[in-house]
Parts: C-alpha cells; structure tokens; sequence
C-alpha cells in the first residue's frame, strides 16, 4: 500500500488515547474516524487528536468511512461483533486484551478474519520492547541454559471505585476478574519468553472486593519446555507491581516494572560459574520500551508490506488459552487441565464463570 492507513477507534475511553498517540507518530497512518456509546466523549476524543469525523455507531462510521484499519478499545464484551462487522467491511483490525470473553468467540473472531483475507491483532503491549526482545532470544538459544523455575506475579490494587463501572466485575460483561482483566499481560509476556504450556492448576480467590468475579488468582503452570512457574494475580495489593522472575541454569532473569517496561526493569544476574558468559548477556545499546506504540508500528507495517504480523502481535489465543485453563482449573476444585482438555471443554470454551472461594470478613 502506498497511500496512508486510514484508522477508525471504536471506544474513546482511557486506553483509546494510547492508540492515538500510535497512530499519530506513524509515518503512514492516519485517524480518520472515531464513534463511542457517548457522543460528546466521542467529540472531544477528536478535538484532542486532529478532529476525525465522529460517528453515533460502528455501523454508520464503516459503511461512511471505509477504513483500512479498526482500533477497538472497547469492553471484551462487544469486541466479537464489533471485530466481524470491522472485518466484513474490508479492515484490519487491531483489538485491545482481553481479545474476548470466550475461546469460541475468539475462535470466531479468528476464522472471519482468514476468511476476509485480514489481519486480527491483539494489544499485548507486554511483549514489546528491546528488552523483551533480548531475553527472549537469550532464552531461545541456549545461551541461559535451560529454564527451570519461574514465578509471574501481578499485584495491583483496584478500590471500589474501580468496580463501581457497571459493566466491571460480572462475569456477563467482564468475562472474568483480575486474572482475566490484569494478570493477562504478564501470563502473555512469561509465555511470549518461555513458549507454550502444557499444564494448569489453579483457584479463585474472593478476599475482598464487592464482586461477581476473582479478586485474587493462584496457578501452578507447567511449559512445554519443563518449566514450572508459580502465578499470583491480585486486585487487592497497595503496594502494585508486575514481576516475572525466570531460573535458568547459568542464570536468573527478573523483570519488575508495574505497567511498562524498559531496560531498567530487567536484570540478568549469573549463576557461579557463569560471570564471564554474563558479559554476553547485557541489553543492546538502543533502547525501545514496551509500549502501544511500537507493537502499533509493527502491526501497521505489516499491513503496508503486505507481511505476517510480527511476533510482539503473533499467537493472539495463547494466552487467553492460559487463562481460559486457570478458570477451568478452579471450576474443577484446582484439577489439572491440559491444552487437549481445555479443546474439547464442555464449558469453558464459552464462558470462563467459575465458582470462588469467598473469604471476605463480612460475605
């Protein structure tokens, strides 16, 4: 394509702005249109980014507009058939996480997009940046020795005022709560680092939030590779971070950072033995930190040179496969689910509601 992508944004809430600002700082992009359920949000969305043509629906603004590429940051609710009539309009479409509140819908989302002959990005934005891209290699090629142990912590705090939004915190609207919600991004950088899975043990947790859905999660995760990581998703922790810790043989790998991550964030620290391989190990000397905005960049050059999407934007199921398990898991009393038993689930293909432990002082 030589002509500039021609972008509409579904959604004009918080993160939308993220997706702006992408689109902006492309060379060859360009925000043509923008519709969300409020009018006026929608308007002053566009008096911030250039004055994009603003439409009531997503229907309106498709058969008016005829974008190349739709940005969906709306709730996982919508995103199925928001993403198929943006695909049976002829775009691409790029999704923010979660990419649904299902696998069957997702599934959906997936063959219509091959169907048309069109990409399907999801937004995660975890995977990107320099660092990521290092370690991931190191880890790939043996360099590291082979991972052994990993812990995945997603600890954040979300007050009541958080779950006050009607559609948060049910499992009609939300699909899920903090595993779904937050801990996916870490769940989806950890396995962007160490591959596919093979096993899942986990439970829900309700310790405090006014909520249908988890406020806390626990998961013991089995990798294809033999790697054992121990997860903990929170919504209910002061004092929030997002951490990935990784033991390889000749070293350990850390990254903590809470929504983004730069070279900073990451330490490789060398087994004994192992310090003079280490000077091997360090960051490359220009830095990308994770952001929409690379993962935005790539997806959108991809689409101008007509390629396969990159990796940071590759594999949009695994992770929610990952999580979908962790519901399954616990529905079970924290049974072991496997990728052929989540595949021929009875339940949990379609909905991830699942019974919680409810702890709260006053329940």
């Amino acid at each position: 394509m030589s002509a500039p992508l021609r972008c509409a944004l579904v959604g004009t809430g918080s993160v939308a702005n993220l997706h702006a600002r992408a689109v902006a700082a492309h060379p060859r992009a360009e925000l043509v249109a923008v519709t969300d359920v409020v009018r006026d949000a929608a308007e002053a969305f566009a008096g911030r980014y250039g004055d994009p043509h603003v439409y009531d629906d997503l229907a309106a603004l498709l058969e008016a507009e005829r974008p190349d590429v739709v940005l969906i940051c709306t709730p996982p609710g919508v995103h199925r058939e928001q993403t198929l009539a943006a695909l049976a309009a002829g775009a691409h479409v790029v999704v923010e996480k979660p990419p649904a509140p299902s696998l069957e819908e997702l599934d959906e989302m997936r063959a219509a997009a091959s169907a048309a002959g069109r990409h399907l990005a999801v937004v995660f934005q975890q995977r990107t940046g320099t660092a990521a891209a290092h370690v991931r290699s190191l880890l790939g090629s043996g360099a590291l020795g082979r991972p052994l142990v990993a812990t995945c912590q997603t600890l954040w705090y979300r007050g009541a005022d958080y779950f006050a939004v009607p559609w948060r915190g049910k499992w009609e609207t939300e699909g899920g709560g903090t595993t779904l919600g937050h801990g996916i991004h870490q769940l989806d950088l950890l396995a962007y680092l160490l591959g596919d899975w093979a096993s899942v043990q986990a439970r829900l947790w309700r310790l405090d939030r006014e909520t249908e859905t988890e406020d806390v999660s626990t998961a013991t995760v089995l990798f294809d590779g033999g790697v054992v990581a121990q997860v903990v998703t929170s919504a209910v922790s002061p004092r929030e971070t997002s951490s990935i810790r990784i033991d390889t043989q000749k070293a350990t790998v850390t990254v903590d950072h809470l929504y983004g991550h730069g070279h900073e964030n990451w330490r490789i620290t060398p087994a004994p033995g192992s310090e003079d391989e280490a000077r091997e190990w360090t960051m490359p000397d220009v830095e990308e930190r994770s952001d929409h905005a690379p993962l935005l960049r790539d997806v959108f050059d991809a689409i101008l040179d007509g390629t396969p999407l990159p990796d940071t934007a590759a594999e949009p199921a695994r992770s929610l496969e990952l999580v979908a398990a962790m519901y399954a898991s616990a529905a079970a009393d924290g049974a072991v689910v496997t990728p052929a038993d989540l595949a021929a689930h009875p339940t949990h293909r379609r909905s991830f509601a699942s019974p919680v432990v409810d702890l709260r002082a006053d329940r």
